[in-house]
């Protein structure tokens, strides 16, 4: 099956998509171009290797993810920091790391049998080094996209419960609903409430300060003072 993938190219330079690598090569071919992969699934495959090796102390899975650690203890120090920041810090300390980790991986993959499990784990890193290191030169990236996939951890579970939307409308009405919902937790409030109170007040609210009932304009004791009246 292939797969026809828009892009908006001038929209790349303002914003960085975090992917998870995909089968079809039009969709490798259009993140490759603006995005960058996201860490945690290099981590996973050594992650699953060292616990199918009953977690062997010393073993060429547990020193990737030592490695892959200190990358990750880097950016909990700087998590939150200004762009700027993230870029400098990430640029003199993951710097050396990343390429002592690109260094160690190569030389891993001359020791282990090509088709084996590690070395698959070590050539998809590899395979996508430059995209996987774009984070050290942009302070916007992060590391990994761990949270936004936790936060769609419920729309995964409930799928086969709404697999049909009944249309390609009803499809971005739900993805619509979706990203108000994950909003409104993201800026502290209680979706259920905040969606009651938008609707209870969208009918009469002027369309040209449609904005000002956007999770983050809207605030949270804004939402409970109403639904207590």
């Amino acid at each position: 099956m292939s797969y026809s993938v828009p892009i908006n190219f001038k929209a790349c330079s303002a914003s960085v998509l975090l992917w998870l690598a995909h089968s079809s090569w039009n969709l490798r071919r259009a993140w490759l171009l603006c995005g960058a992969p996201h860490k945690a699934h290099a981590r996973r495959p050594f992650w699953a290797l060292h616990e199918s090796q009953g977690f062997v102390p010393g073993s060429i899975a547990e020193q990737a993810l030592q490695r892959i650690a200190a990358l990750y203890a880097i950016e909990a120090r700087i998590r939150g920091q200004p762009p700027d920041v993230r870029r400098q810090v990430r640029q003199a300390r993951a710097g050396p790391l990343l390429e002592d980790l690109r260094a160690w991986l190569a030389s891993m993959l001359g020791k282990v049998s090509t088709k084996s499990e590690l070395a698959k784990a070590i050539g998809y890193s590899l395979a996508r080094w430059k995209s996987l290191t774009r984070y050290r030169d942009d302070g916007r990236i992060e590391l990994d996209n761990n949270a936004a996939e936790r936060a769609q951890r419920g729309v995964a579970l409930g799928r086969s419960n709404y697999l049909f939307m009944g249309s390609d409308a009803g499809g971005e009405r739900a993805a619509a609903i979706y990203s108000l919902v994950e909003t409104a937790k993201l800026n502290g409030l209680d979706p259920q409430a905040y969606l009651r109170d938008v609707l209870a007040r969208i009918a009469d609210h002027p369309i040209n300060r449609i904005d000002e009932l956007l999770p983050w304009n809207i605030g949270g004791h804004h939402v409970e003072q109403r639904l207590a009246a």
